[in-house]
């Protein structure tokens, strides 16, 4: 293979790997690197069988190619890596001119990978169904809600009894208590101002409102900083991290330790498009988890665990994210859930970082 080719391999996001005849390994692209946590200059020369344990199915696999020299897939591939554990993927095996006694390209591919992305566009789907039937929700609730409010109003002008006032006011609070919560549902609507931020003065921000509203929890910080710049809107961005946030903190009630903890993402695919680079921003909490029977709608307006929830922080959160070509997941279990939002940093924006620092440096 020729050292062209090579280098379009280096592009893909796909992860693959050349062996040759004798099933020894010549070469792994930064994508394979990354899934196997594994040098490409470390593990050339190894044979697959030192490399993976349990590899039986795939010298099947590739003894299968050989034999009818035809690509062959198999879909579920259990393989043994050194400080990896067992990695369940889908391979194909397809021979190559590699040398004289041929060789064969391995292309990996990781099975629960396939699964989030399309579990990602499904809830891309079902966000923006959620958003035009809030949206929808939202306008026909304001128009009578204002004639109710000024309603009260003017009976409250005109009642003569002291003690009677007390009625107005109840409906004239409700009334606004209704209006504010109308006006969060269709504060996701606006579209975001875009410019350049770091993410961490994001969660800086975020950190010291939540300190303030719950002093008796722990914020541990882990922030990698050599992240890139993204670009987004500062404020949309602050509030569907505050969201986040607070939702762990009022799981806690109050005590507990909440971790904030940012990563580079690689070759990461977002609303259906691929990025060379992400940010991948991480909220941990040690409180009970998510109610086993909510967790599937999560995301869903009006769907809370606390009795005095509104249910629309996670809702206002997806939607502020997703706006940002971004994506919001979560795991959990008693004593550790975290979401995880991911958010695509562009080559423009890496592009006009460096330019920025060449010209500081003039």
């Amino acid at each position: 293979m020729t050292p062209e080719a090579r280098s379009g391999l280096d592009l893909l996001a796909t992860a693959v790997m050349l062996v040759d005849g004798k099933l020894i390994v010549q070469y792994m692209n930064p994508a394979a690197e990354n899934l196997f946590e594994l040098s490409s200059t470390n593990v050339a020369g190894l044979a697959l069988a030192k490399l993976f344990s349990d590899d039986v199915e795939l010298a099947a696999a590739t003894g299968y190619a050989r034999d009818n020299n035809c690509s062959y897939t198999e879909h579920d591939l259990a393989l043994g890596v050194a400080g990896r554990g067992r990695l369940h993927l889908a391979c194909t095996v397809t021979p190559v001119e590699l040398a004289h006694d041929g060789g064969f390209l391995l292309e990996f591919r990781h099975i629960e990978q396939q699964l989030r992305i399309a579990r990602e566009e499904r809830l891309l789907d079902q966000s923006q169904a959620n958003r035009e039937l809030i949206r929808n929700l939202a306008h026909e609730i304001k128009n009578p809600l204002g004639g109710i409010r000024g309603a009260a109003q003017l009976l409250d002008r005109e009642l003569e009894r002291p003690n009677l006032h007390e009625y107005t006011q109840v409906i004239m609070k409700e009334a606004d208590r209704l209006q504010s919560l109308m006006d969060r549902l269709l504060t996701p609507h606006r579209l975001p101002r875009p410019a350049l931020l770091n993410i961490h003065e994001v969660l800086e921000r975020v950190r010291s409102v939540i300190l303030a509203e719950y002093p008796g929890i722990a914020i541990e910080c882990d922030y990698d900083s050599s992240l890139p710049p993204l670009k987004g809107d500062k404020e949309q961005l602050i509030q569907a991290v505050l969201n986040v946030v607070r939702n762990a903190a009022q799981a806690l009630q109050g005590k507990g330790k909440i971790g904030l903890r940012t990563r580079i993402a690689r070759q990461v695919t977002l609303a259906r498009k691929r990025y060379r680079h992400g940010i991948a921003l991480q909220v941990i909490d040690n409180g009970p988890g998510i109610p086993e029977a909510i967790r599937e709608r999560i995301f869903y307006p009006l769907v809370s665990g606390r009795d005095d929830g509104s249910g629309l922080g996670l809702t206002i959160a997806q939607n502020f994210i997703n706006q940002h070509h971004g994506t919001i997941t979560y795991e959990s279990v008693p004593g550790n859930t975290c979401f995880t939002i991911v958010l695509p940093v562009t080559d423009n924006d890496e592009r006009g970082t460096m330019n920025a620092e060449r010209l500081g440096r003039t």
